[in-house]
């Protein structure tokens, strides 16, 4: 490993976070179209391809840590390799989320998933995830930026989901179990927007040094920040 160059030696790592971002994020929104058509026979494969997930997840990790102690990076090399790993984990916990999601397919009905809007909702979250990582690619801080305020889009969604659960559960005849379903469903996909957020966070960081993982998004910092 030593006698390679340390610029390729990160490319490459690079090229297999990449990779391994395509297989989750091709995973999720196949989990998503299953829970849309109520699809169980899709269960199996998606946690089939989640299973190489966690191996691609492990040996990355063990190969950007074996990095790190026989090349000793410092500055930009450094952040490199941190956010290799930390984004690394994000797309292990995105894999796992969408499992999660295609576990409560028997549990809620087409009409309870249109009524909430979960379509929309997913496909927001699973293009967040997208962009975050093209954000990386791209080192972008920009567009790592807009990952945050379109997380808080989806933490509304979430809130209006809660609500939306809490009055229907007033009814006397309503499903407790398909409502309980309901909400696990929203925070699954909450999540998934979490989890790119911070993704977003972790290439602003390896752009700039800065971390913002605390910091309030909105569309006014957003604006602030496109001026720096």
């Amino acid at each position: 490993m030593a006698e390679r160059p340390v610029h390729e030696l990160i490319k490459e790592l690079s090229q297999v976070l990449v990779q391994l971002s395509d297989k989750v994020i091709g995973n999720l929104f196949n989990a998503l179209h299953a829970v849309k058509h109520q699809d169980e026979q899709s269960a199996r494969q998606i946690r089939i391809v989640d299973s190489e997930i966690d191996v691609a997840e492990i040996n990355l990790e063990e190969r950007c840590l074996a990095f790190l102690a026989l090349q000793q990076p410092v500055a930009r090399d450094l952040r490199t390799i941190v956010t290799i790993i930390k984004i690394n984990d994000h797309l292990e916990r995105i894999g796992d989320l969408a499992v999660h999601l295609i576990e409560r397919i028997a549990e809620i009905t087409p009409e309870m998933l249109e009524l909430l809007e979960f379509d929309n909702m997913g496909i927001q979250a699973g293009e967040m995830v997208k962009q975050s990582i093209a954000a990386f690619v791209a080192a972008d801080r920009f567009l790592a930026g807009r990952i945050g305020v379109m997380d808080e889009l989806i933490d509304a969604i979430h809130r209006k989901v809660f609500n939306r659960v809490a009055l229907l559960m007033k009814n006397p005849d309503s499903d407790s179990n398909e409502l309980i379903a309901a909400l696990s469903i929203s925070r699954y996909i909450e999540r998934i927007a979490d989890h790119a957020s911070r993704i977003a966070n972790d290439v602003i960081f390896l752009v700039t040094g800065e971390i913002v993982r605390h910091s309030e998004w909105s569309y006014e910092n957003l604006i602030d920040f496109s001026r720096k």
